[in-house]
C-alpha cells in the first residue's frame, strides 16, 4: 500500500491541538512537509517543535491566522502557497457552541458559517492552483457524524456541518477531473478539548456529573470507549495518500459504530 507522502506539502487547519495536531503528526511521519494553521502563535510553536521529521529535506512551518478574519486568512495562506504549493488540505475547525437550533441567534449561524464554510472556501481557492499544477490533490474535511444523524443540542453545528458536507460533495464532482479528491471524515466522540467542552456544557444543562454524562454517551457506542485523536488522524492520512486515489466524495464515520445509519 502506497502511503508515502515524501515531497508533498500538507496544510492542516486547526493544527495546534487535538485532531488537527494528530493529523499533522501522522502526515509528517509519512514524509510530508506540514504547515500548521491556527490562531495562537505560542500553541503553533509548541506543536511545530513536536512534529516528526523523516528525511533531511523535510520542512515544517506555521500560519497564525483566525478563521474568522478572512482578509488575514487569505493573505497569509496565499503568501505561503505562492512559495510552497500545497497538495494536501485538511480542513479542521472547532465546533460552534451547543444549544438548540430554534433559540440560536442569527449571529450564531453567521459566525459559524463564516468560520467554517467561508474560511474553507478561502483556503481552497488559495491552494487549488498548486494542486492542479501538480496533478495531485487531497482535500479532507473533518466535520461530524451529525451530517448523517443530527446530534441533540448542537443545532448550529448540525446545520453548518451539513453545509460543509454538501460543499465537499459538490467539489468532489468538480475537481475530480484534475486528480483532486474531496472527502469528509466524521469523528465520533473523541478525546479532545471539544469533548471536554461538550461534557461540561451538558453537565451544566442537566445538573448531572460529567462522569454520568460520559457513561450515557458511551452507552451509544458499540466499542464502548471514546476515540483517541490518533485514530481519526490515521483515516485522514490514508485519504491524503496515493493509496486512496480512487476514494472521492464520501463521508467516512470514525465513531466506533455509533452512527446507526449506513
Amino acid at each position: 500500500m502506497n502511503l508515502d507522502l515524501t515531497g508533498k506539502h500538507a496544510l492542516v487547519c486547526g493544527g495546534s491541538q487535538g485532531i488537527g495536531l494528530a493529523a499533522a503528526t501522522e502526515l509528517a511521519s509519512l514524509g510530508a512537509h506540514v504547515t500548521l494553521l491556527a490562531r495562537s502563535r505560542d500553541a503553533l510553536e509548541r506543536a511545530l517543535a513536536a512534529l516528526p521529521r523523516t528525511h533531511a529535506s523535510q520542512q515544517h512551518a506555521t500560519i497564525a491566522a483566525d478563521m474568522n478574519d478572512h482578509p488575514e486568512l487569505r493573505a497569509k495562506t496565499e503568501a505561503t502557497v505562492n512559495t510552497h504549493p500545497v497538495q494536501i488540505l485538511v480542513n479542521n475547525t472547532g465546533g460552534p457552541p451547543g444549544g438548540p437550533a430554534h433559540t440560536a441567534a442569527l449571529d450564531d449561524f453567521r459566525i459559524a458559517f463564516n468560520q467554517h464554510l467561508m474560511a474553507a472556501q478561502i483556503v481552497l481557492q488559495a491552494v487549488l492552483p498548486g494542486m492542479q499544477a501538480s496533478g495531485y490533490g487531497r482535500i479532507v474535511n473533518v466535520i461530524s457524524t451529525s451530517v448523517k444523524e443530527p446530534i441533540r443540542n448542537l443545532g448550529v453545528s448540525n446545520t453548518i456541518r451539513g453545509a460543509m458536507a454538501s460543499w465537499a460533495k459538490t467539489l468532489a464532482t468538480e475537481l475530480g477531473p484534475f486528480g483532486i479528491t474531496v472527502n469528509n471524515v466524521l469523528p465520533g466522540y473523541t478525546r479532545t478539548q471539544r469533548l471536554d467542552q461538550i461534557l461540561g456544557d451538558r453537565a451544566k444543562a442537566t445538573g448531572k456529573s460529567e462522569d454520568e454524562i460520559a457513561k450515557t454517551m458511551l452507552a451509544t457506542v458499540p466499542l464502548g470507549r471514546f476515540a483517541e485523536a490518533t485514530e481519526i488522524a490515521s483515516v485522514i492520512a490514508f485519504l491524503a495518500s496515493p493509496a486512496a486515489g480512487y476514494v472521492n466524495g464520501v463521508n467516512v464515520p470514525v465513531d466506533g459504530g455509533r452512527t446507526l445509519s449506513l
